[in-house]
């Protein structure tokens, strides 16, 4: 297989599953132990990883979001909990949700370790990848089933960082990009009012795409044949048990 077809075939689903737990019952109901609520669980536990920064830098690497609203989440989530007790919960919620779904899914110790062979690659230079290098520098279970959905976690950090640089040199603002790929969901992300999505910001995000394969290919291209296939076998099969 060759990397550009792997990066394809895995990328798309790593994205799906990767936010699955976020709002999954079983954090939620973690979360409101620890007194914050779904979304400023979300804020607190993705953005947390990145330490006690000014919601500026949160933004910077979530992208996509008002960053009006991102200041009133994360200002208010931080006065309940430590960001980077929230990082550290939310990887907790990721693996306990790996647990509990993937327990049965066959091939995980080969997926892992393919996994965790990109993320290290991914690593060695991680620039303009804040969010990813945060993430993915937290402790991971040693346990298949929940280290399988955190690497799912991480992976989507990845290929979402580099997104995020992909669509500032297609020139195009992360408001676009979101009114092209999630235009039933602009509220939810603070945005209000009506802007016209044109064919030049469609064309952008075609290029954004095409670029984002480009950056992500030569990290994944550290997989041999049989781990390659390793990582789309595993992909393949914990997709297919998160959707039963």
């Amino acid at each position: 297989m060759e990397t550009r077809e792997l990066v394809q075939k895995v990328c798309p689903p790593i994205a799906t599953m990767g936010s699955m737990f976020y709002f999954d019952p079983a954090t939620l109901t973690r979360g409101k132990e620890a007194g914050l609520d779904g979304f400023r669980l979300y804020a607190l536990g993705r953005g947390g990883v990145l330490g006690d920064v000014e919601s500026t830098v949160v933004h910077s690497a979530f992208g996509y979001f008002n960053p009006d609203l991102i200041a009133k989440i994360w200002n208010s989530a931080k006065e309940v909990m430590a960001p980077r007790d929230g990082g550290r919960l939310y990887m907790e919620c990721a693996g306990a949700f790996g647990a509990a779904k993937l327990s049965d899914v066959a091939g995980l110790d080969a997926f892992n370790a393919a996994a965790d062979k990109v993320i290290d690659a991914g690593l060695v230079d991680s620039s303009a990848q804040a969010l990813f290098a945060a993430i993915a520098s937290e402790p991971r279970s040693d346990e298949a089933a929940a280290r399988a959905f955190q690497n799912v976690a991480v992976l989507r950090e990845l290929r979402g960082s580099l997104h995020l640089v992909a669509i500032v040199a297609s020139g195009l603002s992360t408001e676009m990009a979101h009114r092209v790929r999630r235009p039933d969901d602009v509220e939810m992300f603070g945005w209000t009012g009506d802007a016209d999505v044109t064919d030049e910001h469609r064309a952008k995000w075609d290029a954004a795409e095409a670029l984002t394969d480009d950056l992500v290919a030569p990290i994944y291209g550290v997989l041999d044949a049989g781990e390659a296939q390793a990582l789309a076998d595993g992909v393949a099969a914990i997709n297919a048990a998160l959707a039963d």
